[in-house]
């Protein structure tokens, strides 16, 4: 059994305002910089085996800081790039929200691929599935870090919870998230999903809930 963490990028300048896809040369700004070295901290305890990312600067930067406190490589798989937003890509979502094909997008998003030579979610699903599955099979009983888009964990996490690709949208995924997936067994596990927080229970000795809480609120604990 494979642990995959996954991990979105942290905040750029242009998240939540603009569709920039595969457009490189989009660093993290300070935010996302302070969100990367905070990483380091909720993964404190936590084994790590391997570190991929998607080749964009935004998730390399993310998890390069974990990497360099683990002393481990960061590798680049080109399949877990984010989608190619085609026509639209550098557009901004309030203009696109006024486009006649964002309501697919938004209900029936297995129909719909991004214009102009774009790619199509299911198509992008399956890229990335297949990308979590060979490192999956590559780091055998190992606990893997993987950096990605928003939408790649969303349509993936969609995948192994055997939710409708339709649905996807449900899921919610904020910048720097860390969402967990077991493979390699005789059925794939959602562990957790768009944890913004700690990973105690990854620890390889697991912090106890209740002290942890108790010992947050001066041993009272609150309603």
């Amino acid at each position: 059994m494979t642990t995959l963490f996954l991990v979105r990028h942290g905040l750029t300048a242009q998240t939540g305002r603009v569709l920039y896809g595969r457009t490189p040369g989009i660093p993290l700004d300070h935010r996302g910089a302070a969100q990367a070295d905070e990483l380091i901290q909720r993964f404190d305890g936590v084994r790590v085996t391997a570190i991929y990312t998607s080749p964009l600067e935004r998730c390399v930067q993310t998890v390069e800081p974990l990497g360099l406190a683990r002393r481990l490589p960061v590798r680049i798989d080109e399949a877990l790039i984010e989608m190619d937003a085609g026509a639209w890509t550098g557009r901004t979502l309030a203009q696109l929200r006024r486009v006649k094909a964002w309501r697919t997008v938004q209900q029936t998003p297995s129909a719909f691929a991004f214009p102009g030579g774009g790619e199509a979610f299911i198509d992008a699903q399956a890229r990335a599935v297949g990308a979590l599955e060979r490192i999956a099979r590559r780091h055998r009983n190992g606990r893997v870090v993987v950096a990605t888009h928003g939408d790649i964990a969303r349509i993936v996490l969609a995948h192994y919870a055997a939710a409708p690709l339709d649905e996807f949208q449900r899921i919610v995924i904020d910048t720097a998230a860390v969402s967990v997936l077991h493979l390699g067994g005789p059925r794939p596990h959602v562990m957790l999903v768009n944890d913004t927080g700690g990973l105690g229970r990854f620890r390889e000795t697991p912090v106890d809930p209740w002290e942890t809480a108790a010992g947050r609120n001066g041993g009272k604990l609150r309603g």
